[in-house]
């Protein structure tokens, strides 16, 4: 019987080598063997493949980057001695009045690719704050440059954010206020004592740069942290599960992922790296927590993770610990839908692993991307309108903010006997003239549920997610609207697929990499799925959608609120019949209701 690690990570029992004098983290090392031959082979050949898939910006970009971030940090050094001025401080005061800019995330890191935003951080004296010297005195100076293209605050947001373009670079600027009358140029933002007499909102803005900061110095190897991590950055994108908004994983998380497979195997490079990720996790007991290190205990009054005295802590399905005091768990939003979605991809690219093992499979085959239209019969669709971009732009924030919420409800509601996958990409349909944006969610029945005579009552889920939408915006605009809608495989907008085109069928090598289809292993099997699929079969897989009425819906959505038929085929999945159904927002202050119970 195999051992059982302290993280919840089935494994042998640690190797003789793994003595504590080369212990990283919280375990022992899982091995210390370096690389053979075939390992640097492989590296180069992955490093190669990054390098041509445009994964690293130009020098000119870089250096960009370096001016508009000099720029920026000038901008708050003038823009805090203006406000110590104007407090009647001392000469001297304004003198030495002080603001300095830190980076964190992905630039921090050194995994940005082109075109990547930098997440950057304020550290401010005591006497500017953030709801009216920020979000207002500072905004409206950058509202007053040329160089400042698409400005929206976020103050409301969990990390209260201002989001703007700096001469092309996309920047989210943080704010803290600390402690200080004055902050010195050579401030540590490690330093434990900045946290003395903040807010909560402040202590999160400060931890992105100090967590960062804990993970570069906890990796065995810097270098081939980053390789990995870009690589693993890539791979997450190309199959649709980068998103920590949708709930998913975000840049943060996936960081804390490759750093503790990196200590796990402190010799190895990144092509080992790779392969152990994905044997790692595809073997991980969730929810036991990934941590770098010990959770500090509770210093200056500062919640930490910690099941056994935090009920809520309790809920969480996957479980990654932020290294830096106050330890939190940095993937909350994970869901047993998205978490089964990423168990699912884990499975997947550790195959692929395998296969490159032994040379039966280059590096490119684990990037394909993940053909997320071919992989359910059902989806929702959930449409966001506004007057124009800039409207959209906040709006569509808000909504996508909470489409993780909307998965969450359905679950709830009927018993967790849908799967449901949203997915984290947004489409835009250009041949509309409001400005516009989509995402979508598949979904299917839960793999060896028998549903028959089951109900599903989506109207009110849907319902109550509308209304919390529009109870929640206190910025809503006319012309702001949002509708979501059933929508059958077949009948997907153009605009989802590349080049406008639809694929007629799943493709062989998807059904193959995926389990959403039942295998057929003769051909009266495969005669009876297509039946089924077309429709056919016995008539008790007949399914019926009762419609609500449409009450006031659009006219662009009353077209769809008609009748639908669903069968459920031997695949398990939900086939729907010739129409869509829709659950309509006419705008923030308005609402319209049309939706389906599936009668199951």
């Amino acid at each position: 019987m195999q051992a059982m690690s302290s993280e919840g990570l089935s494994a042998s029992p640690p190797p003789p080598q793994a003595v504590i004098g080369m212990q990283y983290g919280v375990a022992h090392p899982i091995s210390l063997a370096g690389p053979t031959e075939f390992d640097i082979e492989r590296t180069l050949e992955l490093e190669k493949f990054l390098v041509e898939a445009g994964l690293y910006e130009s020098k000119e970009e870089a250096a960009k980057r370096e001016e508009v971030l000099h720029r920026i940090g000038q901008i708050v050094k003038d823009w805090v001695k203006q406000l110590t001025q104007l407090r009647g401080y001392t000469d001297q005061m304004v003198e030495d009045a002080n603001a300095l800019i830190f980076t964190f995330g992905s630039y921090r890191l050194g995994v940005h690719g082109p075109g990547a935003e930098i997440d950057t951080l304020c550290v401010g004296p005591s006497y500017v704050n953030r709801e009216e010297d920020f979000f207002f005195v500072l905004h409206n100076i950058l509202a007053e440059m040329e160089e400042v293209t698409e400005l929206q605050p976020v103050p409301d947001a969990h990390v209260p954010v201002m989001k703007f373009k700096f001469d092309g670079i996309s920047i989210d600027l943080l704010y803290a206020s600390v402690s200080l009358l004055v902050v010195p140029e050579d401030l540590d933002i490690s330093d434990v004592s900045l946290l003395y007499n903040i807010d909560e909102p402040t202590v999160r803005s400060l931890s992105g740069c100090r967590d960062v900061d804990q993970i570069l110095k906890l990796v065995p190897n810097v270098e081939h942290f980053c390789t990995t991590l870009r690589c693993l950055r890539f791979w997450a994108k190309r199959r649709g599960v980068y998103s920590n908004v949708i709930g998913f994983l975000g840049g943060v998380n996936w960081a804390l992922l490759v750093a503790r497979v990196c200590q796990l195997y402190p010799n190895a490079v990144p092509s080992m790296l790779v392969s152990r990720f994905f044997r790692v996790y595809t073997q991980w007991r969730w929810p036991n927590p990934v941590m770098l290190c010990a959770i500090e205990e509770d210093e200056l009054g500062f919640g930490v993770w910690d099941p056994r005295k935090n009920p809520c802590d309790r809920t969480h399905h996957m479980p990654v610990i932020t290294p830096a005091y106050p330890c939190m768990n940095s993937s909350y939003n994970v869901s047993k839908s998205t978490l089964r979605v990423m168990m699912e991809q884990f499975q997947h690219g550790n195959k692929i692993c395998e296969e490159i093992q032994l040379d039966k499979a280059r590096w490119c085959t684990l990037f394909e991307p993940y053909l997320f239209f071919e992989s359910y019969k059902n989806y929702l669709q959930v449409d966001i309108v506004a007057v124009d971009a800039d409207d959209l732009r906040a709006w569509k924030g808000w909504v996508e903010s909470r489409l993780r919420q909307l998965t969450l409800m359905i679950e709830r509601d009927n018993l967790e006997m849908l799967q449901w996958h949203p997915y984290p990409h947004e489409y835009v349909d250009t041949t509309k003239q409001c400005a516009h944006s989509a995402f979508f969610m598949g979904f299917q029945r839960k793999k060896g549920e028998k549903l028959n005579g089951h109900r599903f009552d989506i109207q009110g889920t849907v319902d109550e997610f509308k209304q919390s939408i529009v109870d929640m915006y206190i910025f809503g605009k006319p012309g702001m609207e949002f509708y979501v809608s059933h929508v059958r495989r077949r009948r997907l907008p153009s605009y989802v697929f590349p080049d406008g085109y639809k694929r007629p069928r799943r493709s062989r090598v998807l059904a193959q990499q995926h389990d959403h289809e039942v295998s057929a292993t003769s051909s009266g099997e495969r005669h009876l799925k297509r039946k089924n699929d077309l429709g056919g079969g016995s008539p008790e897989k007949r399914l019926s959608i009762i419609p609500h009425k449409a009450g006031s819906a659009s006219p662009e959505t009353l077209d769809k609120c008609v009748g639908m038929e669903v069968v459920e085929s031997n695949s398990g999945e939900l086939e729907p019949g010739d129409a869509s159904n829709s659950s309509v927002i006419t705008n923030v202050t308005s609402i319209t209701s049309v939706f389906e119970k599936f009668d199951i």
